[in-house]
C-alpha cells in the first residue's frame, strides 16, 4: 500500500513541470502505473492525489452504490471524468493540468502534504491558512485514535 507522509515545498517550472517528492514516488514504485492520478479537490481548493491502485480501490467502493444513485452520478464526475493520470518523467516530474492549478491557485509554487493513502498539493500560502484552522479544531475536540493490532 501506498504511504504518503510529510509536507514538501516545490517550485514549478518555466514550462509547466513539477518534481513530485521522492519520498513520494517511493511510495507507487511497485504500482503497475509509474505516476500518480490527480483530481480536483471538492472539499478544498486544492487537488488530490493518489496511486492508481487507491483509485481502483475508490472504483470498486462505487460499485457498491445504486446504478441510479444521484450521489454515484456526481462522484462518478469528480473522481473519474477529473481524474488525471500522470507518468512521471525521467527525472521525477510531472507536468500538472492548467485547471488543476486554476482550482488549487498554483502559480508557481506547490506544497504537496502527505495524508497517508492520498496527498494533496496546495498553494502554499492557503495550506498554512487550512493547516492552522485543522490545528484549532483538533484542539478544541481532541480526537481518539483507536488502534486495533
Amino acid at each position: 500500500m501506498s504511504l504518503f507522509l510529510s509536507s514538501y515545498e516545490n517550485r514549478l517550472d518555466t514550462k509547466g513541470r513539477i518534481s513530485v517528492p521522492a519520498s513520494f514516488r517511493a511510495s507507487v514504485a511497485n504500482e503497475k502505473f509509474p505516476g500518480v492520478v490527480l483530481y480536483r479537490s471538492f472539499t478544498h481548493n486544492c487537488i488530490e492525489g493518489l496511486s492508481m491502485s487507491r483509485m481502483e480501490q475508490m472504483a470498486s467502493a462505487t460499485d457498491k452504490m445504486g446504478v441510479f444513485d444521484s450521489d454515484l452520478d456526481d462522484l462518478s464526475a469528480m473522481l473519474f471524468a477529473d481524474a488525471r493520470p500522470l507518468a512521471f518523467d525521467v527525472t521525477g516530474r510531472i507536468v500538472i493540468p492548467a485547471d488543476l492549478l486554476k482550482h488549487a491557485g498554483i502559480t508557481d509554487t506547490a506544497i504537496f502534504v502527505g495524508r497517508g493513502n492520498s496527498f494533496q498539493i496546495w498553494n502554499p500560502s492557503a495550506f498554512r491558512a487550512a493547516q492552522e484552522k485543522s490545528l484549532n479544531n483538533l484542539r478544541s475536540v481532541r480526537p481518539n485514535l483507536v488502534i486495533s493490532e
